[in-house]
């Protein structure tokens, strides 16, 4: 049987993440109760509800007093609905640690707490109290009230940024570890746990935070991605993409062209190397060079290929054919001088891998004909 779960604040940058996720679980009917929803329409809701995630809240209001109707009071009714149900409906509610600082907004989220806390302690009803920091990640509004959502959609479409202080400390917390912490409590429903932690909790400053970001829209141009593969700069470089506008999804490459055919860089990591593409045309040569610490890694897309190899003290020869039917390496060794004959009819197209970035400067490529 699936359950009901009702989501106040459904529309909202947490909400929105919530709903993809348990529209995807298929075992829940879902309830949204959205800014602009009738009071009148939310005991009727709540009495339709297995478990509620209290999402709704104001952040941003014209005046402090609604700091006060959007967070505390809305909970009160909430509370008051559930009691009013006289059934247990499992709560999750959205805080934040300003409930530490005397600023009205924090004082709100702190009298909301104090509400579902007294419907805990005069009946028992499960509470989960989440005390977030700053959330980010894809969906939130820029300029409003998420600096990484403000500095990647600005960033991203060229509009200035202002920092009033770089030094400033954040702690952050990605939308995909708050929606993971949400869907076990929903699953598992731990007994006697009022407050709930997210992890992991990212530290940094606005000014790190900036040049970071500005450091992958500058990657389209020096093709040198970040370490975004883990940690921070993995959701941080998947939050800045998401701000990208639909007409920015592609972007072009310098090609490299002579009657040969053409080469492609790709890709450059800081400490990985870089990827590329060339191609050759019917009985064309490329390469006849050796490397002192250079490896290449070779990955034939399309057509036949000749690799040859000479080693340039020895003078042993070696060939591998290689065609695109076949998905094989062929992995370049120092020392050993190589070049890649098309001895197809086709156009030959050939990923490669090298262990790092080119430098003109410093190429560690040596003429030697094989």
């Amino acid at each position: 049987m699936n359950k009901n779960v009702l989501i106040t604040g459904a529309d909202g940058f947490i909400g929105k993440n919530l709903c993809v996720s348990l529209e995807k679980m298929g075992t829940v009917n879902l309830q949204r109760f959205c800014r602009g929803d009738s009071l009148k329409e939310l005991p009727m809701l709540v009495q339709n509800a297995d478990f509620i995630f209290h999402l709704a809240g104001v952040n941003r209001p014209k005046d402090d007093t609604e700091f006060y109707v959007g967070n505390s009071d809305l909970t009160e009714i909430l509370c008051k609905a559930v009691q009013a149900c006289g059934k247990t409906i499992p709560i999750v509610f959205s805080s934040s640690t300003q409930v530490e600082r005397n600023n009205p907004y924090g004082l709100s989220k702190l009298k909301a707490e104090t509400h579902l806390l007294n419907l805990y302690m005069e009946s028992g009803n499960p509470i989960y109290i989440y005390r977030l920091p700053n959330v980010f990640g894809k969906w939130s509004k820029p300029n409003y009230n998420s600096v990484v959502a403000t500095f990647c959609h600005n960033i991203s479409h060229d509009i200035p940024i202002e920092i009033h202080n770089p030094a400033t400390k954040l702690n952050l917390v990605h939308i995909g570890a708050v929606i993971t912490s949400f869907l076990s409590v929903l699953s598992n429903q731990p007994q006697n746990q009022l407050y709930v932690n997210v992890e992991p909790v990212y530290e940094t400053s606005l000014g790190e935070l900036a040049e970071t970001i500005k450091s992958f829209k500058q990657a389209r141009e020096t093709l040198i991605i970040p370490q975004v593969g883990e940690s921070f700069l993995r959701v941080l470089y998947a939050t800045y993409v998401s701000y990208i506008s639909p007409s920015s999804f592609s972007y072009s490459l310098k090609k490299h062209a002579d009657p040969r055919g053409v080469f492609v860089e790709m890709l450059k990591t800081k400490d990985s190397g870089q990827f590329s593409y060339f191609t050759a045309l019917p009985g064309v040569t490329r390469g006849g060079h050796y490397h002192h610490v250079k490896t290449e890694k070779f990955l034939v897309i399309k057509g036949e290929a000749k690799f040859g190899f000479r080693h340039i003290t020895s003078g042993e020869y070696i060939e591998i054919f290689i065609d695109g039917e076949n998905a094989e390496v062929v992995e370049t060794v120092p020392g050993w001088s190589h070049d890649i004959t098309n001895v197809g009819e086709e156009e030959l197209i050939v990923m490669l891998w090298a262990n790092e970035n080119f430098n003109p400067d410093a190429p560690d490529t040596v003429s030697y004909k094989v």
